[in-house]
């Protein structure tokens, strides 16, 4: 490992509908992460919240600022002097039908420093499996990147993975964060093609924390979390269950991808 690298993990879960549950059950994984290194530790989409129906995430609806899951997110960063992404928390807004749906990071201070709210919303119909975010949550609208030790760093969310445009927005990425609860059927078909194809064509890391296994209302997420270098290789994987992977971001190895292969470099449009 380089002296410069910076490691970073990713937990992987199986929430349910009872956050208090959610959150004690995380805990002991970001603790193992601090105790291998990690100095940022990206949570999974709905980590907190992950109820027998779509409405349930708005019943457990916090105000921006205030609440259980953010509280949370914001006394690990504080007490272990990390970067914590929570991805995703449902925060408020005035439709009362809807929330956003909100990656939170916070600071080795505990203080939050960005906040992405997930623009593309998924809808998928295949069978009995029928989904339609856009019914709970409010599209945000902006992009957002933070600087983070590593360098910049590129939020988003799950359904985001497959609209490459959104991190073109952004020029000499070290890391893109994909929190994500793929459902199993779409999963298996293209969550490791979406997640190397976003590494190599952005010649960067990609972190992606994801929910993997079936849950209290019988939905089976595909799990998988994974950690690919610029190069698009896997440096570590979580197939299915709670569990947690590790990994570094190599600025050595980001130079030698970009020097190697200056594609960045060969942007026209």
């Amino acid at each position: 490992m380089s002296v410069q690298a910076f490691r970073v993990a990713a937990v992987q879960t199986v929430s349910g509908g009872d956050v208090e549950a959610n959150l004690r059950a995380i805990e002991p994984f970001v603790i193992d992460a601090v105790n291998r290194g990690a100095r940022l530790v990206l949570l999974p989409e709905y980590f907190g919240i992950f109820g027998a129906r779509a409405s349930d995430k708005v019943s457990a609806r916090e105000a921006d600022g205030a609440g259980p899951q953010q509280a949370f997110l914001s006394r690990l960063a504080r007490e272990h002097g990390i970067w914590v992404i929570g991805g995703t928390v449902p925060i408020a807004i005035p439709d009362p039908a809807r929330v956003r749906s909100a990656a939170l990071v916070y600071g080795p201070d505990g203080a939050r420093v960005a906040r992405y709210d997930k623009i593309h919303l998924f809808a998928f119909s295949q069978g009995t499996e029928h989904y339609d975010e856009g019914r709970t949550i409010e599209p945000g609208v902006e992009p957002v990147a933070f600087d983070a030790p590593c360098g910049r760093v590129a939020l988003s969310v799950c359904y985001d993975v497959r609209f490459p445009e959104l991190y073109r927005r952004f020029e000499e990425l070290a890391l893109i964060v994909v929190p994500s609860a793929f459902t199993a059927v779409t999963g298996a078909a293209h969550w490791h093609l979406l997640l190397k194809a976003r590494a190599v064509e952005n010649q960067c890391y990609v972190l992606a924390a994801a929910q993997g296994g079936v849950h209290d209302n019988g939905r089976r997420t595909y799990g998988h979390s994974l950690f690919i270098d610029p190069w698009g290789i896997v440096l570590a994987e979580h197939d299915q269950g709670p569990g947690l992977i590790v990994g570094d971001v190599d600025p050595e190895r980001l130079a030698q991808v970009r020097r190697d292969l200056p594609a960045l470099a060969h942007r026209r449009l």
